[in-house]
């Protein structure tokens, strides 16, 4: 039996990308998609930088998943796969100057303009619950 590395890379990864779909957060899979929604979302938009690694599972997808259960919340829900989709990442992250690439990391842009962006380094660390009232704080300020 046979399996291509792509495909094995798929079928490893896709539970990954689960966590955040079935919190309604839309994939933007290539950098014609993350260009056609980013720079003309009206609002605020929540852009989470998806990852394989441990932290990304165990404080940042259960971070994110927590902040969203907040009333207030931004009015878009988008992610992009570092790893995996890698020019839709390259693409996402142009939006994130001046932060250096991060892996991964949490933005909210409000009408095409980055205003608050959670970097690794502020996520490794630190538990789902600190990620996700650093969120809710940044939700209540931005998403007013």
């Amino acid at each position: 039996m046979s399996m291509s590395f792509e495909r094995y890379m798929l079928d490893m990864v896709q539970p990954m990308r689960d966590d955040l779909t079935r919190l309604g957060i839309e994939e933007l899979r290539t950098p014609e998609e993350v260009e056609a929604k980013l720079p003309d979302a009206k609002g605020t938009a929540l852009v989470v930088v998806n990852s394989v690694c441990g932290c990304a599972a165990g404080q940042c997808r259960p971070g994110v998943a927590e902040a969203l259960q907040n009333e207030l919340k931004p009015d878009h829900l988008y992610t992009v796969f570092a790893g995996q989709d890698k020019e839709a990442t390259a693409k996402a992250r142009e939006y994130f100057a001046p932060y250096p690439p991060s892996s991964p990391s949490i933005a909210i842009m409000k009408d095409g303009e980055l205003v608050y962006f959670i970097e690794r380094h502020q996520i490794e660390n630190r538990s789902a619950a600190d990620i996700a009232a650093d969120l809710t704080s940044a939700f209540e300020r931005f998403c007013s």
